[in-house]
């Protein structure tokens, strides 16, 4: 099953600001967190000699401003990059509520970062690190399929194939023609969800899940009063 939503829909459930969960995914873990510190200290050291080549011609409130800036990007740094994941999304014209069933579960091992190392002889040695991963392929009755990936976890046990799965599809075409982009796939069933990163507000998305039709039982007579559901074009 496959409804058009309308734009207004589709910039509700992308947001333009990362959300709590798409914060937490850019937080990382302390590798990460270390590195942003240590780009803040580089960006602090930077400001720190503009403001010595400039002289006394800088306005020291503006200055501060900037060390602010810069002090804390290990802070705000994760907003920054979830809104500009947001946004390559938010670009598509075009959204659709997908509600299907799993087709299938199974483990891969995926190569997710490389390493060079020196060993005892000098020679060069490539590391390469391989993490487990989850992949659920779902699919409906108009022979539409996708494959979503995710780390273990051991939530993620109760997915069955048969069960229904629904998420947002996005598209250049306002027909719908043609998938471009999906986003983390979600199992009502287990309130349950799967991706690779956090795209939609989980709220507002269960609550358009509830108003097409309770999981499966959408009636088509509702689509011309609800105002998240867009007319297909004929």
């Amino acid at each position: 099953m496959l409804v058009p939503l309308t734009r207004n829909a589709l910039e509700e459930i992308i947001p333009p600001i990362a959300t709590g969960s798409q914060y937490s995914f850019y937080w990382g873990k302390w590798p990460d967190l270390l590195q942003r510190l240590f780009i803040s200290l580089i960006a602090l050291v930077a400001t720190w000699l503009l403001g010595i080549l400039a002289g006394s011609g800088v306005d020291r409130s503006i200055k501060l401003i900037f060390d602010i800036i810069a002090g804390l990007y290990w802070l705000w740094g994760p907003v920054l990059w979830a809104s500009v994941r947001n946004g390559k999304y938010r670009r598509y014209s075009y959204c659709g509520f997908w509600q299907g069933q799993v087709l299938d579960v199974f483990i891969t091992e995926e190569l997710v970062g490389e390493e060079q190392t020196v060993n005892k002889w000098g020679e060069l040695v490539v590391i390469e690190n391989r993490e487990r991963r989850i992949n659920i392929e779902v699919g409906d009755e108009e022979g539409f399929t996708a494959i979503t990936q995710a780390p273990i976890n051991r939530l993620y046990r109760v997915i069955k194939p048969g069960q229904i799965a629904e998420m947002l599809i996005l598209s250049k075409t306002p027909e719908l023609s043609r998938i471009d982009r999906i986003t983390d796939v979600y199992f009502p069933q287990h309130n349950l969800w799967v991706g690779e990163y956090p795209y939609l507000r989980r709220d507002i998305f269960q609550e358009v899940s509830q108003e097409l039709g309770g999981h499966s039982r959408y009636r088509s007579s509702k689509r011309g009063k609800n105002p998240i559901v867009r007319r297909r074009r004929k």
